[in-house]
């Protein structure tokens, strides 16, 4: 796998713990990370503020919170585009 084609180019948090993701290849969409919240290090998400100060690192490999919190780019990447291929099918 090309490590390019999965650096995120911008984030945005919405509501209900929900992550608009753009990657520099163009591929977007929306990742629901409700399910996570309250569980282990995503306790610091109970407070839905802390949630909404997700920053992308700088190699844009990794999106990360103030609390500790990190989350793998290629990990959502590959979440959106399988969504995609579901949605086709």
């Amino acid at each position: 796998m090309d490590p390019l084609l999965c650096q995120v180019a911008e984030v945005r948090a919405e509501a209900n713990y929900v992550l608009w993701l753009r990657f520099e290849n163009g591929v977007e969409g929306r990742v629901h990370l409700g399910p996570l919240v309250g569980k282990g290090k995503f306790r610091a998400w109970l407070d839905e503020d802390a949630f909404q100060e997700v920053s992308i690192d700088p190699h844009g490999n990794m999106l990360s919170w103030e609390s500790g919190i990190e989350l793998d780019a290629d990990v959502l990447y590959y979440d959106l585009i399988n969504k995609a291929k579901l949605a086709v099918h």
